[in-house]
This record gives C-alpha cells, structure tokens and sequence, in this order.
C-alpha cells in the first residue's frame, strides 16, 4: 500500500482526532474567556467601594469594558480561523505527535 492510500484509509481516524483537538482548544479558550470575566469583574467590584473620585471610576469601567471587549472579540477570532482552518493546523500537529511517537518506539 503506498503512502497516499494509506493516508487516504486513517483520514476517518484524522478527521476524529482532529476534531477532538479542536474541540478541546475551543474549550479551553471559552474557560480562559470567563475565567478574565469573572476575574477582572471580581477586581472591578472589590475596588469600586475604595474610589471616591467619579473621573477614577469612569476611568476604571472604561478600561475593564475595553480589555473585557478586546479580549474577548480576540478570542472568538481566533476560534473562527481555527474551524477555518482546522484541518490543516491540528493535521500538521497530529502528523508530528505521530512521527515524535514513532521515533519514541
């Protein structure tokens, strides 16, 4: 059997590794985008009852709605390019864990 029909027969098992991979960069990303909500949310409120100075808290909000903002809109990019081009990204990946396994043994 020569390489491109032995590719051809494991693209199944690659398409499944391949979404797992992804699956779990995507949740990995969506605890890492509420884990900075819930944290800077926390500071925001924790802090806000010490600021007597109105311009410091609008100061404060403002900031904590644009990194909150970019963060996320960041994030959610990222996870678009990704199940864009997932195959290729976690394809070239598995194929090195592969060959680094095969190496091993």
């Amino acid at each position: 059997m020569d390489a491109t029909s032995s590719q051809h027969a494991g693209s199944t098992t690659l398409d499944e590794r391949i979404d797992r991979m992804h699956g779990r960069d995507r949740l990995g990303a969506i605890a890492f985008v509420a884990a900075i909500w819930l944290t800077i949310l926390f500071a925001l409120f924790t802090v806000w009852p010490y600021i007597e100075v109105p311009g410091i808290r609008i100061i404060l909000a403002v900031a904590a709605v644009l990194v909150l903002g970019l963060n996320t809109a960041a994030i959610a990019a990222m996870l678009r390019h990704y199940s864009d081009d997932k195959h290729f990204i976690y394809g070239l990946d598995l194929k090195h864990l592969d060959e680094m396994r095969r190496r091993r043994t």
